[in-house]
């Protein structure tokens, strides 16, 4: 069944990149009315060659007050958002003898406060509304420590604590909000983690890679547009009584409940 997101507002925070790039790609391909933010105005243009009709904004959500001016602008001019999807955000993957309490600030701010700052006012105008839909892409670094993303990992639990905990504050209203867990997946980012692993292990990036992939059950990383498709399902009408849930998508890298 193909989804149809026409005449809905849709917002992806992080989405000139990456797993925010093809959730925006795929809500404009099924008719929504897709807004991307980015940090970067170069990140915001590059984009925008290759996604036709979508909206571009530069914001730094790490700031609350960018945050709360963006949905302004997005309402402003895409009218009333009925989708959020955060992807923005990453903290820097750090050896533990390097964490110091600065590092675990950053890590707050990269991933915790960036989807916070802007979550906060979009859920409560949806809950003034009574109804939206709310995914955030959050990562699997928040239920298995990784020695080089303890800090990050932490801003991913409290994310994870986050999320169900407004959708059962919110339950009644209408509004639903649910997660993402990637694994590995084909993006700059993952690349990024790639060298800091390398790096704190003392082997070559191509090592490193072929030492995570052996340890993915599925056998290779996750698509971008693999996880998009996830996204897509939970913000439709098909996932109406799927609320507050936290879904892995790791390829079985780790069993875990």
């Amino acid at each position: 069944m193909p989804f149809d997101f026409s005449g809905k507002t849709v917002l992806v925070t992080g989405g000139s990149k990456g797993i925010g790039f093809a959730c925006a790609k795929a809500f404009l391909e099924t008719g929504a009315r897709v807004a991307i933010c980015s940090r970067a105005q170069a990140n915001i243009d590059t984009a925008l060659t290759n996604l036709p009709g979508v909206t571009g904004f530069t914001a730094d959500l790490c700031d609350a007050a960018q945050a709360a001016a963006l949905l302004d602008q997005v309402e402003t001019a895409l009218g009333t958002l009925d989708i959020l999807v955060n992807s923005a955000g990453a903290a820097k993957r750090t050896p533990p003898e390097d964490l110091i309490p600065a590092a675990w600030r950053a890590a707050m701010d990269a991933k915790y406060f960036s989807t916070i700052n802007i979550l906060d006012p979009a859920i409560k105008r949806m809950v003034a509304r009574g109804q939206g839909a709310i995914v955030n892409i959050i990562g699997m670094g928040g239920k298995v420590a990784a020695p080089v993303h303890i800090a990050g990992g932490a801003a991913n639990a409290a994310l994870m604590l986050a999320t169900v905990g407004l959708a059962a504050a919110y339950a009644k209203s209408g509004v639903r909000i649910n997660g993402i867990n990637p694994g590995l997946t084909e993006t700059g980012r993952v690349q990024e983690g790639m060298r800091a692993t390398a790096k704190a292990a003392g082997i070559t990036v191509e090592e490193a890679m072929t030492d995570s992939v052996a340890n993915i059950r599925a056998g290779r990383f996750a698509k971008p547009e693999e996880i998009a498709s996830t996204v897509l399902f939970l913000a439709s009408p098909l996932a109406s009584y799927i609320n507050g849930a936290i879904l892995p998508m790791d390829g079985v890298q780790n069993p875990v409940i």
